[in-house]
Parts: structure tokens; C-alpha cells; sequence
């Protein structure tokens, strides 16, 4: 077994860097967030997500934290072995919902249910603990101001064009296949529509930032575990005459098979090689791998419907701020976007039939055929 590192930096208000310009910028992000919201709200009469708009797959999962994990690793919700319910909803990036063939990145959102701890501010009336994830290790922009731009970018582009966007994704998906040859990875260029087209259950998710792990700082990882979503690593799809390619592809995946990943967490082991506050600084995986910490399984079930998406897309929201106070995010880019989060949230919560609340328990089973159960949240094992 891979030895674990050796000295990981303890966490401490000093590791991040608060700029005094901030709360300006934040204020800026949340205004041209909330600007592609009023345009795909004006077009449909609908709220919907102003990132990660689009669901692929809404689903009940099970998140067993591993026995005996060293010190280390045995931080915040991951200190006791215990099993936790979860809900897991698998997206895409743009604001807008788009045919399948525009292949922007994919996103992993977990919210792991009836969590004990103390909370972060804001999160006080919720008991879940979100993690938000893409299937890319370093975010695509440097700094909150470089974010913004590329935002806004995106926001003026929202709701034009799609045709235009089907054939720029095809040049993309080009250029970003010539790099992965070179041993390259052009996270800017997948997220302007060159994500190459791939079976969604092969990905890896992501942090991209560090988020504080109990007494230490780390990035986490969600990676395929069972043979059957291995298999589907790099596995190519065509999405020729069918929009919802993805959400198809996933729906009879879930018809029978179960799906299992590893929950991995990557120390932080020096803050100088590691920076907190470098949302593209790529951490050493020979000095600081990442080791697993938990198994999330989801069991055979209806992976989209019309009433899934009313109760999860309408109805909750993932931010990296809901959660305990032991899994901090960290960095200006987490920072950051935390009014944005807050003011989506609020946006559809304010718009549609279905409030935005935040569960008690999962409100569908993770191994049947998508019927509604009632769950006890956290199983703590002696």
C-alpha cells in the first residue's frame, strides 16, 4: 500500500490569503450569474440553474466511510466508520440547456445527508454536506477576476446560438484530442465546449480547490470503483439525433446495474508546493496521493424523471458552503462563490412552484426502481 505523507499542514486561518477587494467581486459574480438566469427564466418561465443547468442523472446513493483509516484520513464526517444516505446529481456546465453534441464539462454534485458537526456560517438550518465536483483536477481560471470574465463570456453567449455552439464543440473536442495525445490537458478549451464525448459513469470528479479536512487541508476525489463503470473509462458515445444522449445512456445503465466509486482525500503537505489559493496549481500526486476514504454506491433505480428533477433540480440546491464547519472551502474561488450559490438558490427558490429546501432524508430509494422511501440518515458503526 502506498505509504500516506509524511507531515500534512494542519489548517489554520493564516493558509488563506483574503484580498480586501472581494466582496466587489463576489457581488460582480453573483450579478452575472443571476444575469443568465433571467435570460433562460424569460425564454422558458422557468428557474433554473445559472451553472450546471442541465441533470443527467438525479440518484439515491449510500456513502460508507471506510474502518480504520489512519489519523490522518480520519477527519471530520470521515472520523467514524458510519454509512450516510446522499444524493448525487450528475450535470453539465453551461447555464443554458443544450443538446448533448455541445460537450462542456461534467459535474458531480453530493450532498451526504443528516451529517453531526458543528456548521459553516449560513448552513446552521441544514444537516447535509455538499460536495461539488468536475471531472478536471485544477479549475480554468486563475483568479476570481479572470473567473469573472470568462463568466461573462458565457453570459452573453447564454440562449443564442446553439447551432453555432454544436459546431464549435466539434472544432474543440478536435483540439483538446491533438493535446491529450501530447500529453496535455486544455481545461480552458473543454470548458468552451471541447469536452471530448465520453460516457458520462467513466469520469472522475473533483474539487479542483481544497476544502479543510478536519485538522488538515485537502482536495477530494470521486473515482470509479466496480468493473462496470471502469469499463466505461474513455468509452466514446455518439449523440447524433438525440438531445438527452447522456440522460438515456444513464437511465439504462441504472435500469439494472449498480455503480460504486471511491471517495478519495489528497493531503495538502506544503503550502508553498500546494498553495491554497491557486485554484490551477496541479498537486503533486508522487508526494501527496490521493487515498481512499469512503464508498458511495448507487443500486438499481430510475436515474431522471420528471418528478426526480422537480424534487432535486427545483427543489435542493449543492454549495460548497452547506456543510460542516470542518469541511471549510478554502481558497477566493470557494469564497467567492458563496453569494453566487446563495442568490441562485434564492432565485428559483422565488420563481417556482417548488421551493428549494434542504432534505432530512433522501426523498427516493438508491436500490429500487426509484420509489420513495423513508431513510434514517447516518448508520454509525461501533
Amino acid at each position: 500500500m502506498t505509504r500516506l505523507p509524511e507531515n500534512p499542514q494542519r489548517y489554520h486561518e493564516g493558509v488563506e490569503d483574503i484580498r480586501p477587494d472581494e466582496p466587489q467581486v463576489a457581488e460582480a459574480l453573483a450579478d452575472t450569474m443571476l444575469s443568465i438566469a433571467y435570460k433562460t427564466y424569460a425564454d422558458s418561465a422557468h428557474a433554473i440553474r445559472c451553472v450546471h443547468a442541465k441533470s443527467h442523472a438525479l440518484l439515491g446513493a449510500e456513502v460508507e466511510v471506510h474502518d480504520n483509516l489512519p489519523p490522518d484520513l480520519a477527519q471530520g464526517l470521515f472520523a467514524r466508520p458510519a454509512t450516510y444516505d446522499a444524493v448525487i446529481r450528475l450535470s453539465t456546465t453551461p447555464g443554458d440547456i443544450l443538446h448533448d453534441s455541445v460537450s462542456a464539462p461534467r459535474g458531480m454534485a453530493l450532498k451526504i445527508l443528516d451529517v453531526a458537526g458543528d456548521r459553516l456560517p449560513g448552513a446552521e438550518h441544514s444537516t447535509s454536506q455538499d460536495f461539488v465536483m468536475v471531472n478536471g483536477k485544477v479549475f480554468n481560471s486563475p483568479s476570481g477576476e479572470a473567473f469573472l470574465g470568462s463568466l461573462k463570456l458565457l453570459a452573453a453567449t447564454t440562449n443564442r446560438a446553439e447551432g453555432a455552439k454544436k459546431v464549435l464543440s466539434k472544432i474543440l473536442r478536435g483540439a483538446e484530442s491533438v493535446a491529450e495525445t501530447l500529453g496535455k490537458e486544455l481545461t480552458p478549451v473543454k470548458v468552451m465546449g471541447g469536452q471530448p464525448m465520453t460516457h458520462m459513469l467513466g469520469e472522475s470528479f473533483y474539487t479542483q480547490v481544497p476544502v479543510r479536512y478536519g485538522a488538515y487541508i485537502a482536495k477530494l476525489g470521486v473515482v470509479p470503483a466496480s468493473d462496470n463503470l471502469k469499463a466505461l473509462i474513455d468509452s466514446t458515445v455518439s449523440t447524433a439525433g438525440d438531445p438527452d444522449t447522456h440522460r438515456h445512456l444513464l437511465d439504462e445503465f441504472f435500469e439494472r446495474e449498480t455503480a460504486v466509486w471511491h471517495l478519495k482525500a489528497q493531503l495538502c503537505t506544503h503550502l508553498d508546493e500546494m498553495p491554497v489559493e491557486d485554484p490551477m496549481a496541479l498537486w503533486d500526486e508522487e508526494k501527496s496521493p490521493y487515498f481512499t476514504v469512503a464508498t458511495i454506491t448507487a443500486g438499481p433505480q430510475t436515474a431522471w424523471s420528471d418528478d426526480r428533477s422537480e424534487q432535486v433540480d427545483d427543489g435542493m440546491k449543492f454549495s460548497p458552503w452547506n456543510g460542516i464547519a470542518a469541511h471549510q472551502p478554502l481558497g477566493q474561488i470557494m469564497r467567492l462563490r458563496k453569494l453566487a450559490y446563495e442568490r441562485s438558490a434564492a432565485f428559483r427558490s422565488e420563481r417556482n412552484p417548488t421551493p428549494v429546501t434542504e432534505p432530512a432524508r433522501c426523498p427516493f430509494a438508491h436500490g429500487s426502481a426509484g420509489n420513495v422511501v423513508q431513510t434514517t440518515g447516518a448508520r454509525v458503526f461501533p
